[in-house]
């Protein structure tokens, strides 16, 4: 489970954004996890309780919001879930796309005084 080392980085990045920023207090860590990304949401939750035990972040509470997987279909350029349409588009049938959205792993926000 890679989801763990991960955490520990954005507990690290986050660490150093309240360092830089002088603040006091991180209410919340807001990520976004796109459907298609290596993580899991539900191991990312699993492994932050023990990422910020023993820390100053040991209050924080974590938000995921999900980035569905989107993508643009070649032929007639509709936009369309991949998942949800099993990888063809729902308006040609053409089995040609590309990614707009679903791979990314990132910190949205620090909600923090």
């Amino acid at each position: 489970m890679h989801e763990l080392g991960v955490v520990f980085e954005v507990i690290k990045t986050v660490k150093n954004f309240v360092d830089k920023n002088d603040l006091t207090k991180v209410d919340t860590i807001v990520l976004q996890i796109g459907e298609l990304s290596s993580m899991i949401p539900k191991y990312i939750h699993e492994c932050f309780p023990a990422a910020i035990d023993g820390t100053e972040f040991e209050e924080t509470k974590l938000v995921i919001e999900i980035i569905p997987a989107a993508a643009i279909c070649k032929g007639c350029k509709h936009v369309f879930n991949i998942i949800k349409h099993k990888s063809q588009c729902p308006e040609c049938e053409s089995l040609e796309w590309g990614m707009l959205t679903g791979k990314e792993f990132s910190i949205k926000e620090v909600i923090a005084c």
